[in-house]
């Protein structure tokens, strides 16, 4: 999906008057936002003022693909389905927060919901707030999009005081069949304890793929690193033998040279 910082095509009408309505209550400094009270007193300490909560969504079909039963594999169709549409749903979100002028969206939160009334369809719906530098300062990727980060508050506030920034949420993924055991294997190996090399290999090889499609992301942006990285598996209904492994974290990029860590501070709570 080509990226348009002046579309709000596939938002519904409801969604643009959203957009509309936020717009018009900036100027008057109101907003909505899904962080919370601590988060957002955090983001504005680091400099940054929170515009309005942005969504992308997608509701997408997801293919069907013939496995060998006994092999071990990647499902290309299936990891091209929920990757373009993870990416139909980012990309929407970044879009509706340059509607606002805002220079990323932070706390963002990707999700994939399965619904009864679709055997074979998945939304995937992305969620942030969006934020601007309230002294003009430019944040944006190095691709001109609104920087993404998943990153919560507190750790956006620590990386930017240690002189870093977010440029982009990166991510990669894998669906991947795992071989059934033969019968005679089976078998042999009751009562026995020792390693299962064939499904070893499988789920190594699967997380592999993933992480290095998420690193191959970060090199897009010309990030330094990656922090925050989350690796999920999940198997989506599509059985016991067939899941995906999806990587995801915050592509980060120094901003001066010194890195100043602060230091740790006691907390007494005051619960009981």
């Amino acid at each position: 999906m080509s990226y348009d910082p002046n579309s709000l095509v596939g938002v519904p009408e409801h969604g643009q008057e959203r957009i509309r309505r936020a717009r018009q209550a900036e100027q008057r400094g109101f907003f909505t936002s899904d962080l919370t009270v601590n988060e957002f007193l955090l983001v504005k300490q680091a400099g940054f003022d929170p515009l309005g909560l942005v969504v992308g969504s997608s509701i997408y079909h997801i293919g069907y693909q013939q496995s060998n039963w006994n092999q071990n594999q990647e499902m290309g169709v299936l990891t091209q389905a929920m990757y373009h549409a993870r990416e139909l749903a980012m990309t929407r979100m970044e879009e509706e927060a340059d509607q606002l002028g805002a220079d990323g969206v932070v706390g963002v939160r990707l999700d994939v919901g399965r619904y009864e009334w679709g055997e074979n369809l998945a939304e995937f719906i992305a969620i942030g707030t969006a934020v601007k530098h309230h002294e003009g300062q430019l944040h944006r990727a190095p691709n001109g999009r609104p920087f993404t980060s998943d990153l919560s508050g507190q750790d956006f506030w620590t990386l930017l005081s240690s002189g870093y920034r977010p440029v982009g949420m990166v991510m990669g993924n894998c669906v991947y069949h795992v071989a059934h055991q033969g019968l005679r294997n089976f078998f042999k190996q009751i009562g026995q304890n020792q390693e299962m090399p064939n499904y070893t290999q499988a789920l190594y090889d699967a997380r592999e793929l993933a992480m290095e499609r998420m690193e191959a992301e970060a090199d897009q942006l010309q990030a330094e690193g990656i922090v925050g990285v989350q690796l999920q598996e999940r198997s989506h209904g599509w059985g016991s033998h067939v899941i995906e492994f999806f990587a995801v974290g915050t592509a980060i990029v120094p901003v001066r040279a010194d890195h100043e860590i602060q230091q740790p501070t006691m907390v007494v709570t005051l619960n009981d």
